[in-house]
């Protein structure tokens, strides 16, 4: 089928396959303008390398990857990486775009404060009409934190370096924007700059995150590889968990009756060999394919894991005038805190603000400067860190894990052998016998973490445990922390998981400001948001304008007779364009063709537009008494 000439994007029968490996087979889907889908599927089921061939940078066995013609596309990769040499200021505008190139020259001249230099370019970004182009870009490296663009990108963290590859991708302004994972390493208050910003921007959007929260504000469409097959949610995540879970159910009830029907037949197959013949033939073609259906299980990735921890006394840990300082950057000052039984708390706060350091002092792998910590006896750590994959790529999965235990000890004295145990963390047994090296990225990471999980500790210590991992093994994690019977501490940017697993937390503000808070995360954000809420009303009356600059407006207490009019034609404006937004998302979960959803994925964006302008005036005017 030719693409839908209204799309952006148009992938038709692509197929690829590693080896014996089967990733994905014969799916079909296409991007609108200004759509927004995200792509979920378990680790290793290939949605890193479907982003690839998207991009460009791998090649299908079979199908085709189709592009609106002048479209410009961005790509951010789950692991960018640029020369050592380049600069932070050469991997952000390293774009062929003139007028981003001519940005790039104008930051140069700045940073090195070159009069001369900067007036020719000056003029030549009146000429661009640059200008503006500029604030926005400036704006963007503002949020992602970055300021430091002589340094050199070797010198850089994974998470740095994510930012500025984001960074490039922004400033390109692309049409079709594909992401790979892009809010690892990133902290909340980026996060949710980057939510804000690709929700009210009109880009086309084909991404792969775990994060839950991200999908469900920013995505209208989901579509999911499953089983080498896709699947497509016209809604967002929330709609995609609804209408998933019966795809399941009718998959469960479809298989069940295949296996009651094949029974049947086996019977007739076995009572009447003569009937192999060619009158027959039909029957047995069909009994074939009952069968194929009936061996086809529906992976709902829906399991219970309850594992015994060791015994844990009353006494856990204890931080004493805990003081830790790296040159100028202070992460702890005089810190106290005592940890209870059974606490689960969550750390959050800005990057570089001393998160894994605390853990890392905590466990014992970094001395603090002064103060201590005091450990009790009774505690066993179990320490999840988000750099430490240290395997063996030669030894296969279920080696490297018998290395550790035969058997792993559940809850009521239960045990389980390892194969079951990886089973439950969706290595199925043929995953289990391949090398460590042809695993995914993620695969990596939950098999890290059940080499952690299966030795039964009663103290967990995670450090970002959500990079990587799929949101398959995130609800077995989730549903293990939750009936963990220990103590726990996790440091996460991952909201989602924060709220189902903390019940209070920890937030590094920095410079040795840490705030403990009495709830999960979304509860303090609520709680700040109001905090600061109030802050502007208590300090409105001291930016109000001074007494002789109060004309006019102040002293017209009325609206005229025609702002009257105005004000009530704006309420009926904006309550009837709000209805009329409300009932074309709802039918973009419809299944529509792709121009008409780009059709109504358009007008909602106009009526956002103009929601907006028309509620200006209207608090404009609502200010007169």
């Amino acid at each position: 089928m030719p693409p839908v000439q209204t799309a952006c994007l148009q992938v038709d029968s692509l197929t690829k396959r590693y080896g014996d490996l089967l990733l994905f087979e014969n799916i079909t889907f296409g991007i609108a303008q200004k759509q927004k889908t995200g792509l979920i599927a378990k680790n290793g089921a290939g949605k890193t390398t479907l982003m690839r061939i998207v991009a460009g940078k791998e090649s299908a066995d079979e199908g085709s990857v189709t592009f609106r013609n002048d479209l410009r596309v961005g790509y951010l990769e789950q692991s960018p990486r640029y020369p050592d040499e380049l600069t932070v200021l050469e991997a952000c505008f390293s774009s062929t775009n003139p007028v981003v190139r001519l940005i790039a020259e104008y930051e140069s001249a700045v940073a090195s404060e070159d009069a001369q230099r900067l007036e020719a370019i000056a003029g030549r970004m009146d000429g661009e009409k640059a200008w503006d182009y500029e604030r926005k870009v400036k704006q963007i490296l503002s949020q992602l934190k970055i300021d430091r663009f002589d340094a050199m990108m070797g010198t850089l963290s994974g998470g740095q370096a994510k930012r500025v590859a984001l960074a490039h991708v922004l400033i390109g302004e692309p049409e079709l924007v594909l992401l790979d994972e892009p809010t690892n390493h990133l902290d909340l208050e980026v996060i949710e700059w980057l939510e804000t910003y690709l929700t009210q921007s009109g880009v086309s959007l084909l991404m792969v995150t775990h994060d839950r929260y991200f999908l469900d504000r920013i995505c209208n469409e989901i579509i999911e590889i499953d089983n080498h097959s896709l699947y497509r949610y016209k809604g967002n995540y929330s709609y995609y968990l609804e209408k998933r879970d019966e795809r399941l159910s009718a998959a469960r009830a479809n298989s069940e009756r295949a296996h009651n029907l094949m029974r049947k037949e086996l019977e007739w197959m076995r009572r009447q060999p003569q009937a192999r013949g060619t009158k027959a033939k039909y029957r047995v073609d069909a009994f074939h394919e009952l069968e194929a259906q009936a061996r086809r299980k529906p992976d709902a990735g829906d399991v219970r894991l309850l594992m015994e921890s060791a015994y844990i006394g009353s006494k856990i840990f204890e931080a004493v005038n805990v003081c830790k300082r790296f040159g100028d950057t202070h992460i702890l000052d005089d810190f106290n805190y005592t940890f209870a039984r059974y606490e689960k708390l969550g750390i959050v706060g800005h990057n570089g603000t001393g998160k894994s350091t605390f853990v890392r002092m905590l466990t014992g792998q970094i001395p603090p400067d002064s103060g201590h910590f005091d450990v009790g006896e009774t505690v066993r750590f179990g320490y999840y860190s988000q750099d430490e994959l240290a395997f063996d790529d030669n030894m296969k999965v279920i080696d490297a894990v018998q290395d550790i235990a035969e058997y792993v000890t559940l809850a009521q004295g239960k045990t389980l052998s390892v194969s079951q145990f990886l089973n439950h963390f969706l290595f199925t047994p043929d995953r289990q016998h391949h090398f460590i090296r042809k695993l995914s990225g993620g695969e990596k990471r939950r098999l890290y973490l059940c080499t952690v999980l299966m030795r039964n500790p009663n103290f967990l210590v995670l450090d970002e445990p959500t990079n990587d991992l799929d949101i398959a093994t995130l609800n077995v994690l989730e549903e293990y922390l939750q009936s963990f019977k220990g103590c726990l501490i996790v440091v996460s940017h991952d909201r989602y998981f924060m709220d189902k697993v903390a019940d209070h937390i920890l937030v590094f503000h920095g410079d040795a400001h840490v705030q403990d808070f009495p709830g999960n995360y979304t509860q303090y954000r609520e709680w700040k948001e109001n905090a600061e809420r109030e802050k502007k009303k208590e300090d409105a009356p001291a930016a109000k304008e001074p007494p002789r600059a109060r004309t006019a407006k102040q002293e017209r207490k009325k609206p005229s007779y025609r702002e009257r009019i105005e004000l009530e034609s704006l309420e009926t404006e904006i309550a009837a364009l709000e209805r009329e937004s409300a009932q074309l998302t709802t039918t973009l979960s419809d299944n529509l063709p792709v121009d008409e959803l780009s059709r109504r994925s358009q007008r909602i964006a106009e009526i956002i537009d103009t929601i907006a302008r028309k509620t200006d005036r209207w608090i404009e005017l609502s200010e007169y008494e």
